[in-house]
């Protein structure tokens, strides 16, 4: 185990889930194991021709930095990107499989009372709306279900968002990942401003956030806001960094504060994506979601082939940030983050120039950032300006 490995454990939190994957080992995975997401027969309808898909998501440990962070500077607006980044976890990784319309999504919410106020919880469901709002004008429909507002604060120690998501698919309209030699990566960048979003984006996602925040965060948070984090956990490797929230870096001319960068909303590649589809599915060999696992992420979804990732997006600021307050080294950089770009296309070089012009319609750089070859083994090679990396 390496010392950042070491380090995460302490945390408890793993980059490679690897207790979790072996724990669900032995479950079915579907009709297409190497789907994105699972796909299960048309239990709804009993339809040969269609198939169902469930999944469920959380933000993950974001919620304890946006608690920070409102309760440092009494800004409500965080809770917006936190609805939104338990919804794109859903939605993207169905998107994945080709579904970008007509999802339910149904809400659980648990709370520590004492802490998160009705204020907050009134904020998350009204973004959601929101959320669904701005999808539409954009010709997704998503239909809210309602959900589950708890309180929990026994088991809960701030608040934790989690969304489920359901949808019925064509058979036909399905993209199951089949990732072969000769195909090239469109990368799809997680930073900048898409036309659909209000502000920068840091490119962080809904993964990696123990980390950065204790990485990045000074020890002066430890007993300021000592809910934001396990008391169970070693001290050493509670908020090691050097920032306070509300210091800024200048990122294209404009001002953002530390926190709100790394709490940027978890950008929905669905415009681009369903602007992708409209063009023809057959030629997506797949289409991989770089959330857990980072760069790596691909590595579940291969066989017999070696993934080449040797034009990469230049690093963000935010994951330099880390980084440096962290000297993680850059292997686990790559596999804990996604460094640069959360969506991967999977297709033949013919069809690139389409997937790079998707993502560039809604102003999100793209470009091919690898390729594809044979290997007797899964394999992801990161071929970096900070040195090269294998990922097995």
């Amino acid at each position: 185990m390496s010392d950042e490995q070491y380090k995460y454990s302490l945390r408890g939190v793993s980059a490679t889930k690897s207790e979790v994957h072996a724990a669900i080992k032995g479950l079915d995975k579907g009709l297409f194991p190497l789907a994105f997401c699972k796909i299960l027969p048309d239990i709804a309808a009993g339809d040969e021709n269609w198939c169902n898909l469930m999944h469920a998501d959380t933000a993950g440990t974001k919620t304890s930095l946006a608690y920070m962070y409102w309760k440092e500077t009494g800004d409500l607006s965080v809770w917006d990107g936190i609805a939104q980044d338990s919804i794109v976890m859903n939605l993207d990784d169905m998107a994945c499989v080709g579904c970008v319309d007509d999802i339910m999504l149904s809400s659980t919410i648990g709370r520590n009372k004492n802490l998160i106020t009705g204020e907050v919880i009134a904020k998350l469901i009204q973004a959601t709306t929101k959320f669904a709002e701005n999808m539409a004008s954009m010709g997704m429909k998503l239909h809210l279900a309602g959900g589950e507002t708890a309180d929990v604060g026994d088991i809960v120690r701030t608040v934790d968002v989690g969304y489920t998501a359901f949808a019925r698919l064509k058979r036909k309209d399905l993209i199951v990942n089949d990732i072969k030699p000769g195909d090239v990566i469109v990368g799809w960048s997680s930073s900048g401003k898409a036309s659909y979003e209000d502000a920068y984006n840091g490119g962080m996602g809904s993964n990696g956030l123990t980390s950065a925040r204790h990485d990045v965060l000074s020890k002066i948070y430890l007993e300021k806001y000592p809910d934001s984090c396990d008391p169970n956990t070693p001290e050493e490797v509670l908020y090691t960094g050097t920032k306070k929230l509300t210091d800024t870096l200048t990122i294209d001319g404009e001002e953002i504060t530390v926190g709100k960068l790394i709490l940027s909303p978890t950008r929905t590649y669905i415009p681009p994506i369903r602007k992708l589809l409209e063009g023809g599915r057959e030629s997506i060999h797949g289409m991989i979601h770089c959330t857990g696992g980072g760069q790596a992420k691909v590595l579940k979804f291969i066989e017999n082939v070696r993934v080449v990732k040797n034009d990469l997006f230049e690093v963000p600021p935010l994951f330099k940030l880390i980084q440096k307050e962290s000297g993680t080294n850059w292997q686990e950089m790559y596999q804990v983050f996604n460094m640069g770009h959360r969506l991967e296309v999977y297709l033949p070089e013919a069809e690139a120039a389409r997937a790079i012009d998707a993502a560039k319609a809604y102003n999100i750089d793209a470009k091919v950032i690898g390729y594809v070859e044979e290997a007797e083994k899964p394999e992801v090679r990161i071929e970096s300006e900070f040195g090269t990396f294998t990922y097995n």
